[in-house]
């Protein structure tokens, strides 16, 4: 095991044999951490704290640190990070509340870029990018595959759905739409499908035709929510995408952003 001696441990944390801890690190009681995974400098963890395999976390980011919510009260309360994840300078990560079920998590193969903030009792799932300066209010829900712009703010309780694009310094106040291409200043808007992160990801013609005009049915033709949806029902194609975007729309507490 590489651990600097600089660093400060815990007596109860477990760290895996191939893992690496770098100078004044600070690793408090009940952090466990994956095997292969690097925690470069400087970097402090506390709390019930999980961090899985090969992750590698850069100077000054703190890990399960207690949360901001004036609500909080030191109930005990988890950070979970999964495997493969760039987690870069100066990001902040802080535990569950009793208001949220107690959990913050992080799924895989992610990219955290420099003073990224995930607040409590946020999930995040696996193959996202969060752009420098991000943050993400307490109970945000970010699914597979997202990509959210530098500087972007995301309010409390808020969802983004899958293959979603949030386009730099974009204030959202609502749910957005997977597979959308969402930019904003205050008020955010749609503007169609997400077609180049799409194409990258393999998705074929037929898989976006459909998505790009059911989003033109919701944002452009001048139709409420419910009238847009029953149009998509009757004029598109029922593709499994389109599908998971009408589930989207209708299981969101706080509507959707449509522009």
């Amino acid at each position: 095991m590489a651990i600097h001696p600089t660093a400060i441990i815990d007596a109860s944390t477990h760290i895996d044999a191939s893992a690496e801890i770098g100078p004044y690190c600070v690793i408090g009681a009940n952090v466990e951490i994956g095997a292969g995974t690097h925690l470069m400098a400087h970097v402090y963890c506390e709390g019930q704290t999980c961090i899985g395999r090969d992750n590698v976390v850069f100077p000054y980011t703190t890990i399960g640190v207690a949360s901001q919510d004036l609500k909080y009260r030191g109930e005990p309360a988890e950070t979970r990070i999964g495997d493969r994840n760039k987690i870069r300078e100066c990001v902040t990560i802080h535990r569950g509340t009793e208001g949220g079920g107690l959990v913050t998590s992080i799924g895989s193969d992610n990219l955290l870029m420099a003073y990224t903030h995930v607040a409590h009792d946020v999930h995040i799932g696996d193959h996202l990018v969060l752009a420098n300066g991000v943050t993400l209010g307490g109970h945000v829900e970010l699914d597979d595959w997202v990509t959210v712009g530098a500087f972007s703010g995301v309010h409390q309780f808020c969802r983004i759905g899958r293959h979603a694009f949030v386009g730099g310094y974009s204030v959202i106040t609502q749910d957005v739409m997977p597979f959308s291409n969402v930019v904003s200043s205050r008020g955010a808007a749609v503007f169609g499908a997400n077609r180049t992160g799409l194409e990258r990801r393999g998705f074929s013609a037929e898989q976006i035709e459909p998505l790009q005009t059911a989003f033109r049915l919701l944002t452009r033709a001048g139709l409420n929510t419910s009238q847009a949806i029953a149009k998509i029902n009757s004029e598109v194609a029922a593709t499994p995408e389109v599908n998971e975007l009408l589930e989207f729309i209708a299981g969101s507490k706080r509507g959707v952003i449509k522009g």
